[in-house]
């Protein structure tokens, strides 16, 4: 619920914590990037979320992660309150609008997250900028290439959605009740009678057709800071993808959430935020300036 910050029944666990956050806004080539950004001192943390998704659902994570950190939570473009068509939704777009945020923030070296497409960003934000990112956590993401029938299948996906939604409530049970079901009905808006996404289906779309043309192998390779590669038990990405991925980067550490499946930070924030709380005290990421070696 970025942007207005107007309460929805039964969102106070979401709305308390990000939307209590100034919102700052990032203009890069003319296109509008919001985001939620925490403020103070502290290592930074910069959230990026998956396709069709919105800032506030790292909303738990932001607030266990918070404390001593500063978070930053990106509605990346196309997304949430940010440029709702953008002319270019481009992977080199996406990366762009990130090291935009990063330098405008001035976030020195953050740890930069993100789930599923969000991850996808980071991760080539990470081997093209390194002086930027200051260690990795891909939630639901890999380095292969996307399965050809993606595109169409988001597509089939984002016209089932009933549009708009009766109700709020009628939109947290269609997309799986729960916190999995909060999380995303707290990315629509409420206008002309009904709950309506905040994106665009053919904008989603297009962003996702890229990662079906070729794997980035060569990019997880170039990748220099520590990296964590985190799965749900049920996800979407096999665990064989995250074998070739340590298979390139041996030291690349890689955790299974038990009980999750594709939004693990939806569904299980307080195991993700252990998860990356233990990867950063191992590593000593946070507020590191080096990088591991070409070994990975």
């Amino acid at each position: 619920m970025s942007g207005g910050g107007a309460h929805v029944p039964g969102t106070d666990g979401w709305a308390r914590a990000l939307t209590a956050w100034p919102e700052r806004v990032v203009v890069r080539d003319g296109v509008r990037l919001a985001c939620r950004d925490s403020g103070g001192p502290g290592p930074a943390v910069l959230l990026l979320h998956g396709l069709a998704g919105h800032s506030g659902e790292w909303e738990t994570l932001a607030r266990l992660l918070g404390p001593g950190r500063r978070i930053v939570a990106l509605d990346q473009r196309g997304h949430g309150a940010s440029e709702r068509r953008p002319g270019d939704v481009s992977r080199a777009a996406y990366v762009a609008d990130v090291v935009a945020v990063i330098a405008e923030l001035g976030l020195e070296r953050p740890v930069v997250v993100g789930q599923s497409m969000g991850g996808h960003t980071a991760l080539l934000t990470a081997a093209a900028h390194p002086e930027h990112v200051g260690a990795l956590v891909l939630v639901e993401a890999a380095a292969g290439r996307t399965d050809p029938a993606t595109p169409r299948e988001i597509g089939e996906w984002l016209d089932a959605w009933p549009k708009p939604f009766p109700s709020y409530e009628d939109a947290v049970r269609f997309h799986g009740g729960g916190a999995l079901g909060e999380g995303w009905a707290a990315g629509l808006e409420e206008r002309d009678g009904g709950w309506w996404p905040r994106f665009d289906r053919d904008v989603m779309v297009a962003s996702i057709a890229e990662l079906t043309r070729r794997a980035v192998w060569e990019e997880w390779e170039a990748v220099r800071c520590p990296a964590l590669l985190v799965l749900g038990q049920s996800g979407i990405i096999p665990p064989a993808a995250a074998d070739a991925m340590r298979g390139r980067r041996p030291r690349t550490r890689a955790v299974c959430v038990p009980g999750a499946g594709h939004d693990v930070h939806l569904e299980r924030p307080e195991a993700l935020y252990a998860v990356i709380a233990a990867f950063l005290d191992a590593d000593g990421s946070e507020g590191s300036h080096g990088s591991e070696g070409s070994d990975g």
